[in-house]
């Protein structure tokens, strides 16, 4: 089992395959949620607000758990924290739909299923597939492992529809929970953990120091902050805007799949750019760039092709900054403690992933509209299209650990 950081001479296959699959079951699963939230609202009684609380919820406690689980992965092993990470999801799934009260909602759907995400997804998976590629196609594979998750919504929003009307919303979590479930001895194959850094050993607690007192870092800890803003504010809420436009309930679908359909291309050939050009310089222009998609559904009169314009521009850049951001990380920090440090970078993510839906559903059951939501997210394209220009992407001299005397 290739673990270590070293160059390596070829592609260890098995690990990057079943990494790409655990991404695309996770991150398909979480693209379905807003599908949700019409039936179990109508069954309960509740609002729009207590579904952007309970996602809200659930993406803050994914970014805060994404550094624990990086950290188990890097002190552990990946092998062991995927396998409980997915546990915890299929867990929460399971909870969601038995649940009956708020509470009860916001710690299943919200906390278990944020722990669950928070080893399945790219803090903890895309190291594993960067170091068991040779370093010269490590973007590329970062690309292809990040594309999987944008397969994944593509397939499995159409698929959660489809299950809900089949056998309604509630047999739909059962549906996903053993989805999810499948993913505990696949986990088998990401086994291990990384080395040393070019045989320099150093702590952890070394290494994120280092990181802390790096300028770059909180650049893109706060970029990462206005990815999480969009792709959490248009995934929860752009079925229920399109609803709201009188445009029927599968355009929303449709539109959610088209995200993650162009996405395959766009996560793809960010991390293959990556390997190529400046990744900073990629980033700023990716985060500019989806201002433009976001202006083009404020000003043109609503129709489904229009949504569907909006869906494919956005999918071009929708998590194509996963792999260029991750990395970075890799690219001036090292492979060593990468896990530990893209989830506490991941952290800004989910903080703006909680922004987003919150403020998603507090502003439209206020104004009863999101249009004030859409024009902060165009204002924050183009702050992190900012934040990204003074990254330095020059690799950082590792520390050696200090050995007592």
């Amino acid at each position: 089992m290739v673990s270590q950081n070293q160059p390596q001479a070829g592609f260890n296959l098995p690990p990057i395959i079943v990494g790409t699959f655990i991404v695309l079951l996770a991150m398909g699963t979480r693209a379905t949620f807003g599908l949700f939230m019409q039936p179990m609202g109508l069954h309960h009684g509740w609002s729009r607000e207590v579904f952007s609380m309970a996602f809200a919820i659930q993406n803050l406690t994914w970014g805060l758990g994404a550094i624990v689980a990086g950290m188990m992965a890097d002190k552990f092993g990946s092998g062991r924290t995927v396998a409980l990470s997915a546990l915890f999801y299929a867990a929460g799934l399971i909870g969601a739909r038995m649940s009956g009260t708020e509470l009860e909602l916001y710690l299943t759907a919200g906390v278990l299923v944020g722990l669950g995400q928070a080893g399945t997804t790219f803090a903890v998976i895309l190291p594993v597939v960067a170091r068991n590629a040779p370093v010269s196609e490590r973007s590329t594979v970062m690309g292809i492992a990040s594309a999987g998750g944008s397969l994944g919504q593509f397939l499995v929003v159409p698929t959660g529809q489809l299950l809900i009307d089949t056998f309604e919303w509630t047999g739909a979590f059962w549906w996903f929970s053993l989805f999810l479930a499948s993913a505990i001895p696949l986990a088998w194959f990401l086994r291990g953990k990384p080395g040393a850094m070019g045989g320099v050993e150093q702590s952890m607690k070394q290494a994120i120091g280092q990181a802390l007192h790096h300028p770059s870092f909180h650049f893109l800890f706060w970029s990462y902050f206005v990815c999480g803003f969009h792709t959490a504010f248009i995934t929860l809420h752009l079925p229920a805007f399109v609803v709201d436009a009188g445009l029927n309930a599968s355009t929303g679908a449709i539109a959610i799949a088209l995200i993650g359909l162009f996405n395959v291309f766009g996560s793809y050939w960010a991390g293959r750019l990556g390997g190529i050009y400046s990744k900073k310089n990629l980033l700023a222009g990716m985060y500019a760039l989806r201002s433009v998609g976001m202006l083009w559904l404020m000003f043109m009169p609503l129709s489904p092709w229009v949504v569907y314009v909006f869906s494919a521009w956005m999918g071009v850049f929708w998590l194509g900054t996963v792999p260029l951001t991750q990395g970075l990380i890799g690219q001036i920090y090292g492979l060593r403690f990468a896990a530990t440090l893209s989830g506490m970078v991941f952290l800004g993510h989910q903080i703006g992933s909680f922004t987003g839906v919150w403020l998603g559903g507090k502003v439209q059951a206020v104004t009863g509209s999101y249009d004030a939501v859409w024009w902060i997210g165009i204002a924050l394209a183009l702050i992190a299209g900012a934040l990204c220009l003074p990254i330095r992407e020059q690799p950082l001299k590792v520390l050696a650990r200090v050995q007592p005397a």
